[in-house]
């Protein structure tokens, strides 16, 4: 319950204008809301972004990682590695294609995963890395592709937080081999549902087109083929219309995002909360897009766990979320052999990460309102 007198603050809002709702009703009026000359321009819009890569729209950000493993020819007998702090769909999609997932440990400061273990956990049947870039930050894009380089594997990104972010100078998708993003209602821009699949070449992306569409392709005013079992992946219309919409605002949200996190720095600085030992995510100002302000909350040191600390923000009017418990402590996981102590870092930050709100129409007495919260419940339940 909110007992605050203010209104209800949630983790994260999309931002979304008049403008695109009446684009969406002319695409309603259109008579043509499936696929169609919407998701064409979406994706010519998001090539552009990507300096010219070919880029196919899906109808999730799941659907592009299975695509992408798929395109690679990893089926059954091959083994990904990947992290095991992500959304349960990194992994899953492994799983889908008949492949085995093997995770390995997070760097306990980026969250993401630890690089210098993934040479030790390749095997004859590793066929590729599926890295996950937690809350927009990226992972060190040149040790990852000389890794990948080295051992001849290739390398699936889930940047399905990261649009917008940056390595080097260079947007996240602009180079590299398999990118995928993500456009549900929380990331940094959205199509309501949907995702895209950054590719190589055109060959990939004919195939990419031929996987989300059944497997059919055209020819001629009547000619048809299937050569491959596809799916039923498309994007709509209708959601490449908002998506359109959101991507020629990225820029801007994302600066919003960065304005933002610093003043949480700001307002975390020296209080109640990093003298119990919070532990904030790393001020990386020149690679993250901000997607999530993510904290570790000192458990060990604290009388309430992560669902009370939760439920005293909520009882102050704000909202806050999990991303992400431990992939391979699920049932799913633990009854193909993982366990307890495999990965500590992981399991650590799976108990104890919380997400703060972070959204681009938050004004900066939001932020502060939701510092003074922090600040005020661990300095109340500090052992």
């Amino acid at each position: 319950m909110n007992t605050s007198d203010q209104p209800f603050l949630p983790f994260t809002r999309p931002t979304l204008d008049e403008q695109t709702i009446a684009e969406v009703g002319d695409v309603l009026r259109s008579g043509w809301i499936t696929s169609g000359p919407q998701v064409q321009a979406f994706e010519a819009e998001l090539s552009q972004l990507f300096g010219g890569r070919p880029v196919r729209t899906f109808n999730s950000g799941t659907a592009t990682m299975e695509i992408a493993l798929r395109i690679a020819g990893i089926g059954p007998g091959d083994e990904v590695i990947t992290t095991p702090l992500s959304w349960v769909a990194t992994s899953n999609t492994i799983l889908e294609v008949g492949a085995k997932p093997v995770f390995v440990d997070i760097d306990p400061v980026t969250r993401n995963i630890d690089l210098s273990r993934v040479a030790a956990a390749i095997t004859p049947a590793t066929r590729a890395i599926m890295p996950v870039y937690l809350a927009g930050l990226p992972v060190d894009m040149d040790h990852l592709y000389d890794i990948a380089k080295r051992h001849r594997l290739r390398v699936i990104e889930d940047a399905a937080q990261a649009i917008g972010s940056q390595w080097g100078g260079k947007r996240i998708g602009a180079f590299g081999d398999f990118v995928s993003f993500s456009f549900h209602p929380n990331k940094n821009i959205t199509s309501i549902e949907g995702g895209a699949l950054v590719l190589n070449n055109d060959d990939e992306a004919r195939l990419a087109e031929k996987y989300r569409l059944q497997g059919v392709s055209r020819s001629g005013m009547d000619g048809m083929e299937v050569d491959v079992l596809g799916g039923k992946f498309n994007l709509t219309d209708v959601a490449a219309c908002v998506g359109r919409a959101q991507l020629k605002r990225l820029d801007e949200f994302n600066a919003r995002r960065a304005e933002l996190a610093r003043r949480y720095f700001d307002g975390l600085a020296g209080g109640d909360a990093l003298a119990c030992g919070v532990q904030l995510p790393p001020a990386d100002f020149a690679n993250t897009n901000w997607h999530m302000f993510q904290i570790m909350l000192p458990l060990e040191r604290l009388s309430l766990d992560r669902a009370g600390f939760m439920l005293q923000l909520k009882e102050r009017g704000i909202g806050s979320g999990v991303h992400y418990p431990a992939i391979h402590l699920f049932k799913l996981y633990r009854a193909l052999g993982f366990r307890d102590g495999m990965f500590p870092h992981a399991e650590r930050a799976g108990r104890a990460i919380l997400t703060l709100p972070l959204f681009p129409a938050m004004s900066d007495a939001d932020v502060e309102r939701v510092c003074l919260a922090v600040n005020a419940i661990c300095l109340k339940y500090k052992k």
